[in-house]
């Protein structure tokens, strides 16, 4: 895919102090405009990307949103990378609304976040992940 946006300049990393997950999940989502089940659902239906983090045995225990693409969290900026060489079909813009969503939504946000990184500046979680979508009664497919 051939880049239309110029590429800043990496700065280089600088050291960070250690910090508790409790506290670096409080930072991530300060930045994150997270989204509750029932509104994913319908931004879903106005063309947002779900993507599903789960590990597989998750998946098969508690069954898929239909319509959620599935991606491995270890291949999550690569599948979702619109300039990525291994990008998903669905990773068509940085301007898309992408909801991560994992199984109770902790590790969703810090996906999220890296997403963000990437320039995909919509990128958000689901509060509760997975877990408060079946809760709320929403789709579900086994």
């Amino acid at each position: 895919m051939e880049r239309t946006e110029p590429v800043p300049p990496v700065a280089p990393v600088a050291p960070v102090a250690p910090v508790g997950i409790d506290e670096l999940l409080d930072r991530v989502r300060a930045g994150l405009d997270r989204i509750e089940p029932r509104k994913a659902f319908a931004a879903a239906q106005d063309g947002a990307l779900l993507v599903d983090i789960r590990y597989a045995e998750l998946r098969d225990r508690d069954g898929l949103i239909p319509g959620a693409l599935v991606v491995e969290r270890n291949e999550l900026e690569w599948r979702l990378d619109p300039w990525g060489s291994h990008r998903a079909a669905e990773a068509t813009s940085h301007d898309l609304l992408v909801v991560v969503i994992c199984n109770e939504g902790y590790a969703s946000s810090l996906a999220a976040a890296s997403l963000r990184q990437l320039g995909l500046h919509s990128a958000t979680d689901l509060v509760g992940g997975f877990q408060a979508w079946r809760a709320e009664g929403l789709p579900v497919s086994y």
